[in-house]
């Protein structure tokens, strides 16, 4: 349930903190006075869209903060999307005179997005023109899937109907485009070939220039190493490549003869005499390398040619499909897959199969939505009815009509149509045919009643959906509220005092002007102010005696207003 709501500088609202009860609230006060700015700021706070023009005259920003229950279903929400998890669940939306909106969930930054999702499981608003929305068909197929609980079975359905239209788009396609299929297909198939006689990976390419380049500067790299053996080591693959000066190695011999004679003298040339027979073994190793290198290279003129020609032909090939070399490999498997994909699209045969089987899925799924929203219609028919007799519409029947689509749509394979019989004759026709303004708030009534006694959101809020309707029939409206405020948490606002009257708690809404502009205050009644502000609402600006104690008798347990 709704615990805490801070609300700052919100339209007409400076600063209100308040704290919510159990059971059944109502917040009064005068037309005008800014009873709906509670709803709408809660609202807000539930990632309603906004803009500035909500900030209070003079505010830099608006911010709202609502403070509910946890609940599992809302943990379970919170872990999945990374949020903090508590007792409680806090949300909280600010907006900049910029338009600029922020949203946190416990704390951390949420997209609005974030916010409509864990609120869906909080709070229900039933809005004071919810009754025009019912005549849209749209509002009703969605009120009836909502209240049978068909969302998922409704993202199946249109997901099986959007792979149906695909497939036979796919279908439509082939057979309009089957001369530029063909000719796509025998360019691939051409392409293809060329590139698997081309039989070219993207670790050969490297390969290729490795060895390009030995076997261009073979002759270079064989005088280098010889050159260098030369200068290290005398032998006969060095001999004469460098003069008449005595080979490293042979130096390095003999440095090391002269401090091995000086070690019985001075042995603190140990260190010297070993780091030379280190320098000795690392130089006769070089040699030894250098020789075998020798010996493996070769100068081939004929590899060398083969190799130019492959790399030859590998680079016509990319620059005809305008691709790297080393991207070659990819082309081809490419290559491959559209060819097998335009092999399945040029089959009209396998393609008349999926249409079918896509459409046979859909017929499916579609059948069971159908056979749902049937039980569920049945029985939201007769629930909504029955409140109907009790709010001045005796003989009037509620019926839910779910007529057929021969092509089946995205929603299903019927519409969803809410009709009204014995109100004006005794056929049943379209809600929106027969109805009048005041008829119609009391059927659109009937219809949240019966629609919030099936949710399970544990809030819920009426913002004046009791608008057209007195006498009596407020009474029973404030009844059934009553009802449902002894299963969750429900909030409404009122102007009858009927309905007021049956709250177990009430709030009164004032509008006060000042020096620094007008604004709405709160202020939670106790049963004095409660009898003042029933009477208020009855007898309007001169309150007598006599509305003061009708006030009580309303007041009263065990009134006919109470109904004990």
């Amino acid at each position: 349930m709704l615990h805490r709501l801070t609300i700052r500088d919100f339209v007409l609202v400076d600063r209100l903190d308040l704290e919510f009860a159990t059971g059944f609230g109502a917040l009064t006060g005068e037309t005008g006075a800014g009873k709906s700015i509670l709803v709408d700021a809660l609202a807000f706070a539930l990632g309603e869209r906004a803009d500035a023009g909500i900030l209070r005259s003079g505010a830099e920003r608006a911010e709202v903060s609502a403070e509910f229950d946890s609940s599992p279903a809302v943990t379970d929400w919170l872990q999945a999307n990374d949020f903090a998890t508590d007792e409680a669940l806090l949300l909280r939306r600010l907006i900049d005179a910029g338009g600029r909106s922020r949203a946190y969930i416990n704390g951390s930054p949420a997209t609005l997005q974030q916010l409509r999702e864990v609120a869906e499981s909080l709070v229900d608003i039933h809005g004071q023109h919810a009754h025009q929305s019912l005549l849209r068909a749209d509002a009703q197929r969605s009120l009836l899937d909502a209240h049978g609980g068909l969302d998922a079975l409704c993202g199946e359905v249109a997901a099986a109907f959007r792979a149906w239209r695909a497939a036979a788009a796919a279908r439509a396609d082939a057979a309009g485009n089957a001369e530029a299929l063909l000719a796509e297909r025998e360019q691939l198939a051409w392409q293809l070939r060329e590139l698997e006689r081309l039989g070219f990976s993207a670790d050969e390419w490297a390969s290729l220039n490795g060895e390009h380049r030995r076997l261009a500067h073979a002759s270079g790299l064989i005088d280098g190493v010889q050159a260098a053996l030369a200068l290290i080591a005398d032998d006969d693959m060095g001999a004469g490549a460098g003069g008449d000066a005595p080979a490293a190695l042979h130096q390095l011999d003999l440095a090391g003869e002269r401090i091995d004679a000086l070690l019985d003298v001075d042995p603190a040339l140990a260190e010297v005499a070993g780091l030379l027979r280190s320098a000795q073994a690392e130089l006769a190793e070089a040699a030894s390398l250098l020789r075998r290198y020798v010996d493996r290279i070769d100068v081939d003129p004929q590899r060398l040619q083969e190799i130019e020609r492959r790399i030859e032909a590998t680079l016509d090939c990319a620059r005809k499909y305008r691709v790297a070399p080393d991207e070659l490999p990819a082309l081809l498997a490419s290559s491959r897959a559209r060819l097998a994909e335009l092999g399945e699209v040029a089959d009209l045969a396998a393609l008349d199969a999926r249409v079918a089987a896509a459409a046979a899925h859909y017929e499916v799924v579609a059948a069971r939505l159908g056979a749902a929203r049937r039980a569920t219609a049945e029985k939201l028919s007769a629930d909504v009815s029955r409140v109907m007799q009790q709010l001045a519409l005796a003989g009037g029947r509620f019926e839910v009509a779910l007529l057929p689509l021969a092509a089946g749509s995205v929603h299903g394979s019927e519409q969803v149509e809410f009709r009204i019989a014995g109100l004006a004759g005794g056929e049943a026709r379209a809600l929106a045919k027969v109805a009048s303004g005041g008829e119609l708030s009391r059927i659109s009534l009937a219809i949240q009643v019966v629609a919030s006694q099936a949710t399970r959101v544990p809030t819920l809020v009426f913002d004046e959906v009791d608008v057209g309707i007195g006498g009596g029939v407020a009474e029973v409206v404030g009844r059934l509220l009553r009802e449902l405020g002894s299963e969750r948490q429900v909030l409404c606002v009122t102007h009858l005092p009927q309905v007021a009257a049956r709250a177990l708690w009430q709030w009164r809404v004032l509008k006060e002007s000042d020096g620094a502009g007008v604004r709405s205050r709160l202020l939670a009644l106790d049963a004095a102010g409660r009898v003042e502000e029933i009477a208020r609402m009855l007898g309007g600006v001169e309150i007598t005696a006599i509305t003061r104690q009708h006030a009580r008798e309303m007041l009263a347990p065990g009134s006919a207003v109470d109904g004990q």
